[in-house]
């Protein structure tokens, strides 16, 4: 698998996730680009929500996040998030 493939099906997954996750129209998550605003932008991605999020991004990504790992700055756009699930994916 190529790193460009590795990345849109990265994409592809954590699109499904935030849709799933937050109820989101799939057209509206589908129109996301990297500075697509997330937590404070979405009012369905709060506090809550956000675990839930990280869990399934663990669950389908097979990833393990860390405590350590957790930034505000990754939750403020679709691309903070996207970068840091390809980081995480290419380092399992």
């Amino acid at each position: 698998m190529t790193a460009e493939t590795a990345s849109t099906d990265t994409d592809t997954a954590l699109r499904s996730i935030l849709s799933d996750v937050l109820s989101l129209d799939g057209e509206q998550v589908a129109a996301f680009d990297s500075d697509t605003g997330l937590f404070g932008h979405i009012p369905e991605l709060d506090s809550m929500a956000v675990a839930t999020l990280l869990t399934e991004m663990e669950d389908r990504l097979g990833i393990v996040i860390d405590d350590e790992d957790l930034e505000a700055e990754m939750l403020e756009t679709y691309g903070g998030l996207l970068t840091f699930a390809e980081a995480k994916v290419a380092g399992a």
